[in-house]
């Protein structure tokens, strides 16, 4: 029985020495949620359909986050004529968290098509926002 206990014990070590090692982490940091948008007279307004001279926003609130959170938009060409599928527009980081504002403008017009951000949080894949480009909008 002394034996069990020892085994069970030592394990326990083992186990918290290497969560320690690994840089364990209990954040309790969530996107509660996320939103594509454009300005319309100061004011965002949400759409998933943009005109080519538009610029791009991804609202995104993050709720519980310590200061050391980190929220990543990766902006995508999804499928866009002349422009390889999935293509990495661009992408930013922001430290912190409350409500968070991404966006991606061009100095040229935007091409017809499909796009979409990736938000990302401390590293890992939130969600996916897809929205479109039409110069008939």
């Amino acid at each position: 029985m002394k034996m069990n206990r020892f085994v069970v014990l030592g394990i326990g070590v083992i186990l918290m020495a290497v969560m320690l090692a690994c840089g364990f982490s209990a954040s309790t940091a969530n996107i509660k949620d996320a939103t594509i948008a454009r300005e319309v007279n100061g004011s965002a307004e949400a759409t998933t359909s943009f005109a080519p001279d538009e610029i791009f926003y991804c609202l995104v609130n993050v709720a519980n986050a310590p200061e050391d959170t980190v929220t990543k938009a990766a902006w995508y060409a999804v499928d866009v004529p002349g422009v390889d599928p999935n293509f990495l527009i661009d992408e930013t980081e922001i430290a912190g968290g409350g409500d968070i504002t991404f966006d991606l403008s061009n100095d040229q017009y935007w091409p017809d098509g499909i796009y979409k951000v990736e938000i990302y949080l401390d590293g890992e894949l939130d969600r996916t926002l897809e929205f479109s480009v039409s110069s008939s909008f």
